[in-house]
């Protein structure tokens, strides 16, 4: 049992309201999202429970793609990488979910029965095409989707991406030129990662 600090209920629910409301959802689709009745989902946002409940946290988490770093410190240090994981489940398992709604799409009438989108994009002086997925009628897509890369990453991943796109372009610039400059020693120096 994942064990919580008195005060996590009040910060796990201002962050889930800016959330919600930053990404313009009512409190009926946030409970169709998650699969919980809107009737619990509401009990548990009035702080009509007597209890955290650990499942529902974790699948809201995931579900919305709240910030983890913006609630861990809510957690007791001994239970910190329990919840990591269960909000990780969760994260997986909609990801699955998605994948497995992408491959009933192919081949269904009306679908397209091939796309291939590319991006071109400016990385360190150099101008580069970056695919975005393929999906052809009958088969198994044969590259992640950006968002399915984008979903798999972990939330240190995604607060550092956050953290990046938050910056003006000239940092970006800079972060970006110092990153290759780190994978060019790493290469040098033969590092496997």
């Amino acid at each position: 049992m994942i064990r919580f600090k008195s005060d996590f209920l009040e910060v796990f629910l201002a962050v889930f309201n800016k959330y919600r409301t930053i990404k313009g959802f009512s409190q009926k689709e946030v409970s169709e999202m998650v699969g919980v009745h809107e009737s619990k989902l509401s009990r548990f946002l009035t702080f009509k429970t007597s209890n955290v409940d650990e499942q529902l946290v974790a699948n809201i988490i995931a579900t919305l793609d709240l910030p983890l770093r913006e609630v861990i410190d809510g957690v007791e240090d001994d239970s910190a990488d329990d919840f990591i994981d269960l909000v990780q489940f969760y994260k997986d398992q909609k990801l699955t979910e998605q994948r497995a709604s992408s491959r009933e799409d192919v081949g269904r009438p009306g679908a397209d029965a091939k796309t291939k989108t590319h991006a071109t994009i400016n990385i360190g002086g150099s101008r580069q095409k970056m695919p975005f997925g393929e999906t052809m009628t009958g088969q198994v897509k044969t590259e992640l989707t950006l968002r399915d890369k984008l979903e798999a990453l972990s939330p240190s991943h995604k607060a550092f991406m956050s953290d990046f796109l938050n910056l003006n372009g000239n940092d970006r610039d800079l972060m970006v030129n110092m990153g290759n400059i780190l994978l060019s020693v790493f290469k040098q120096r033969d590092v496997k990662f």
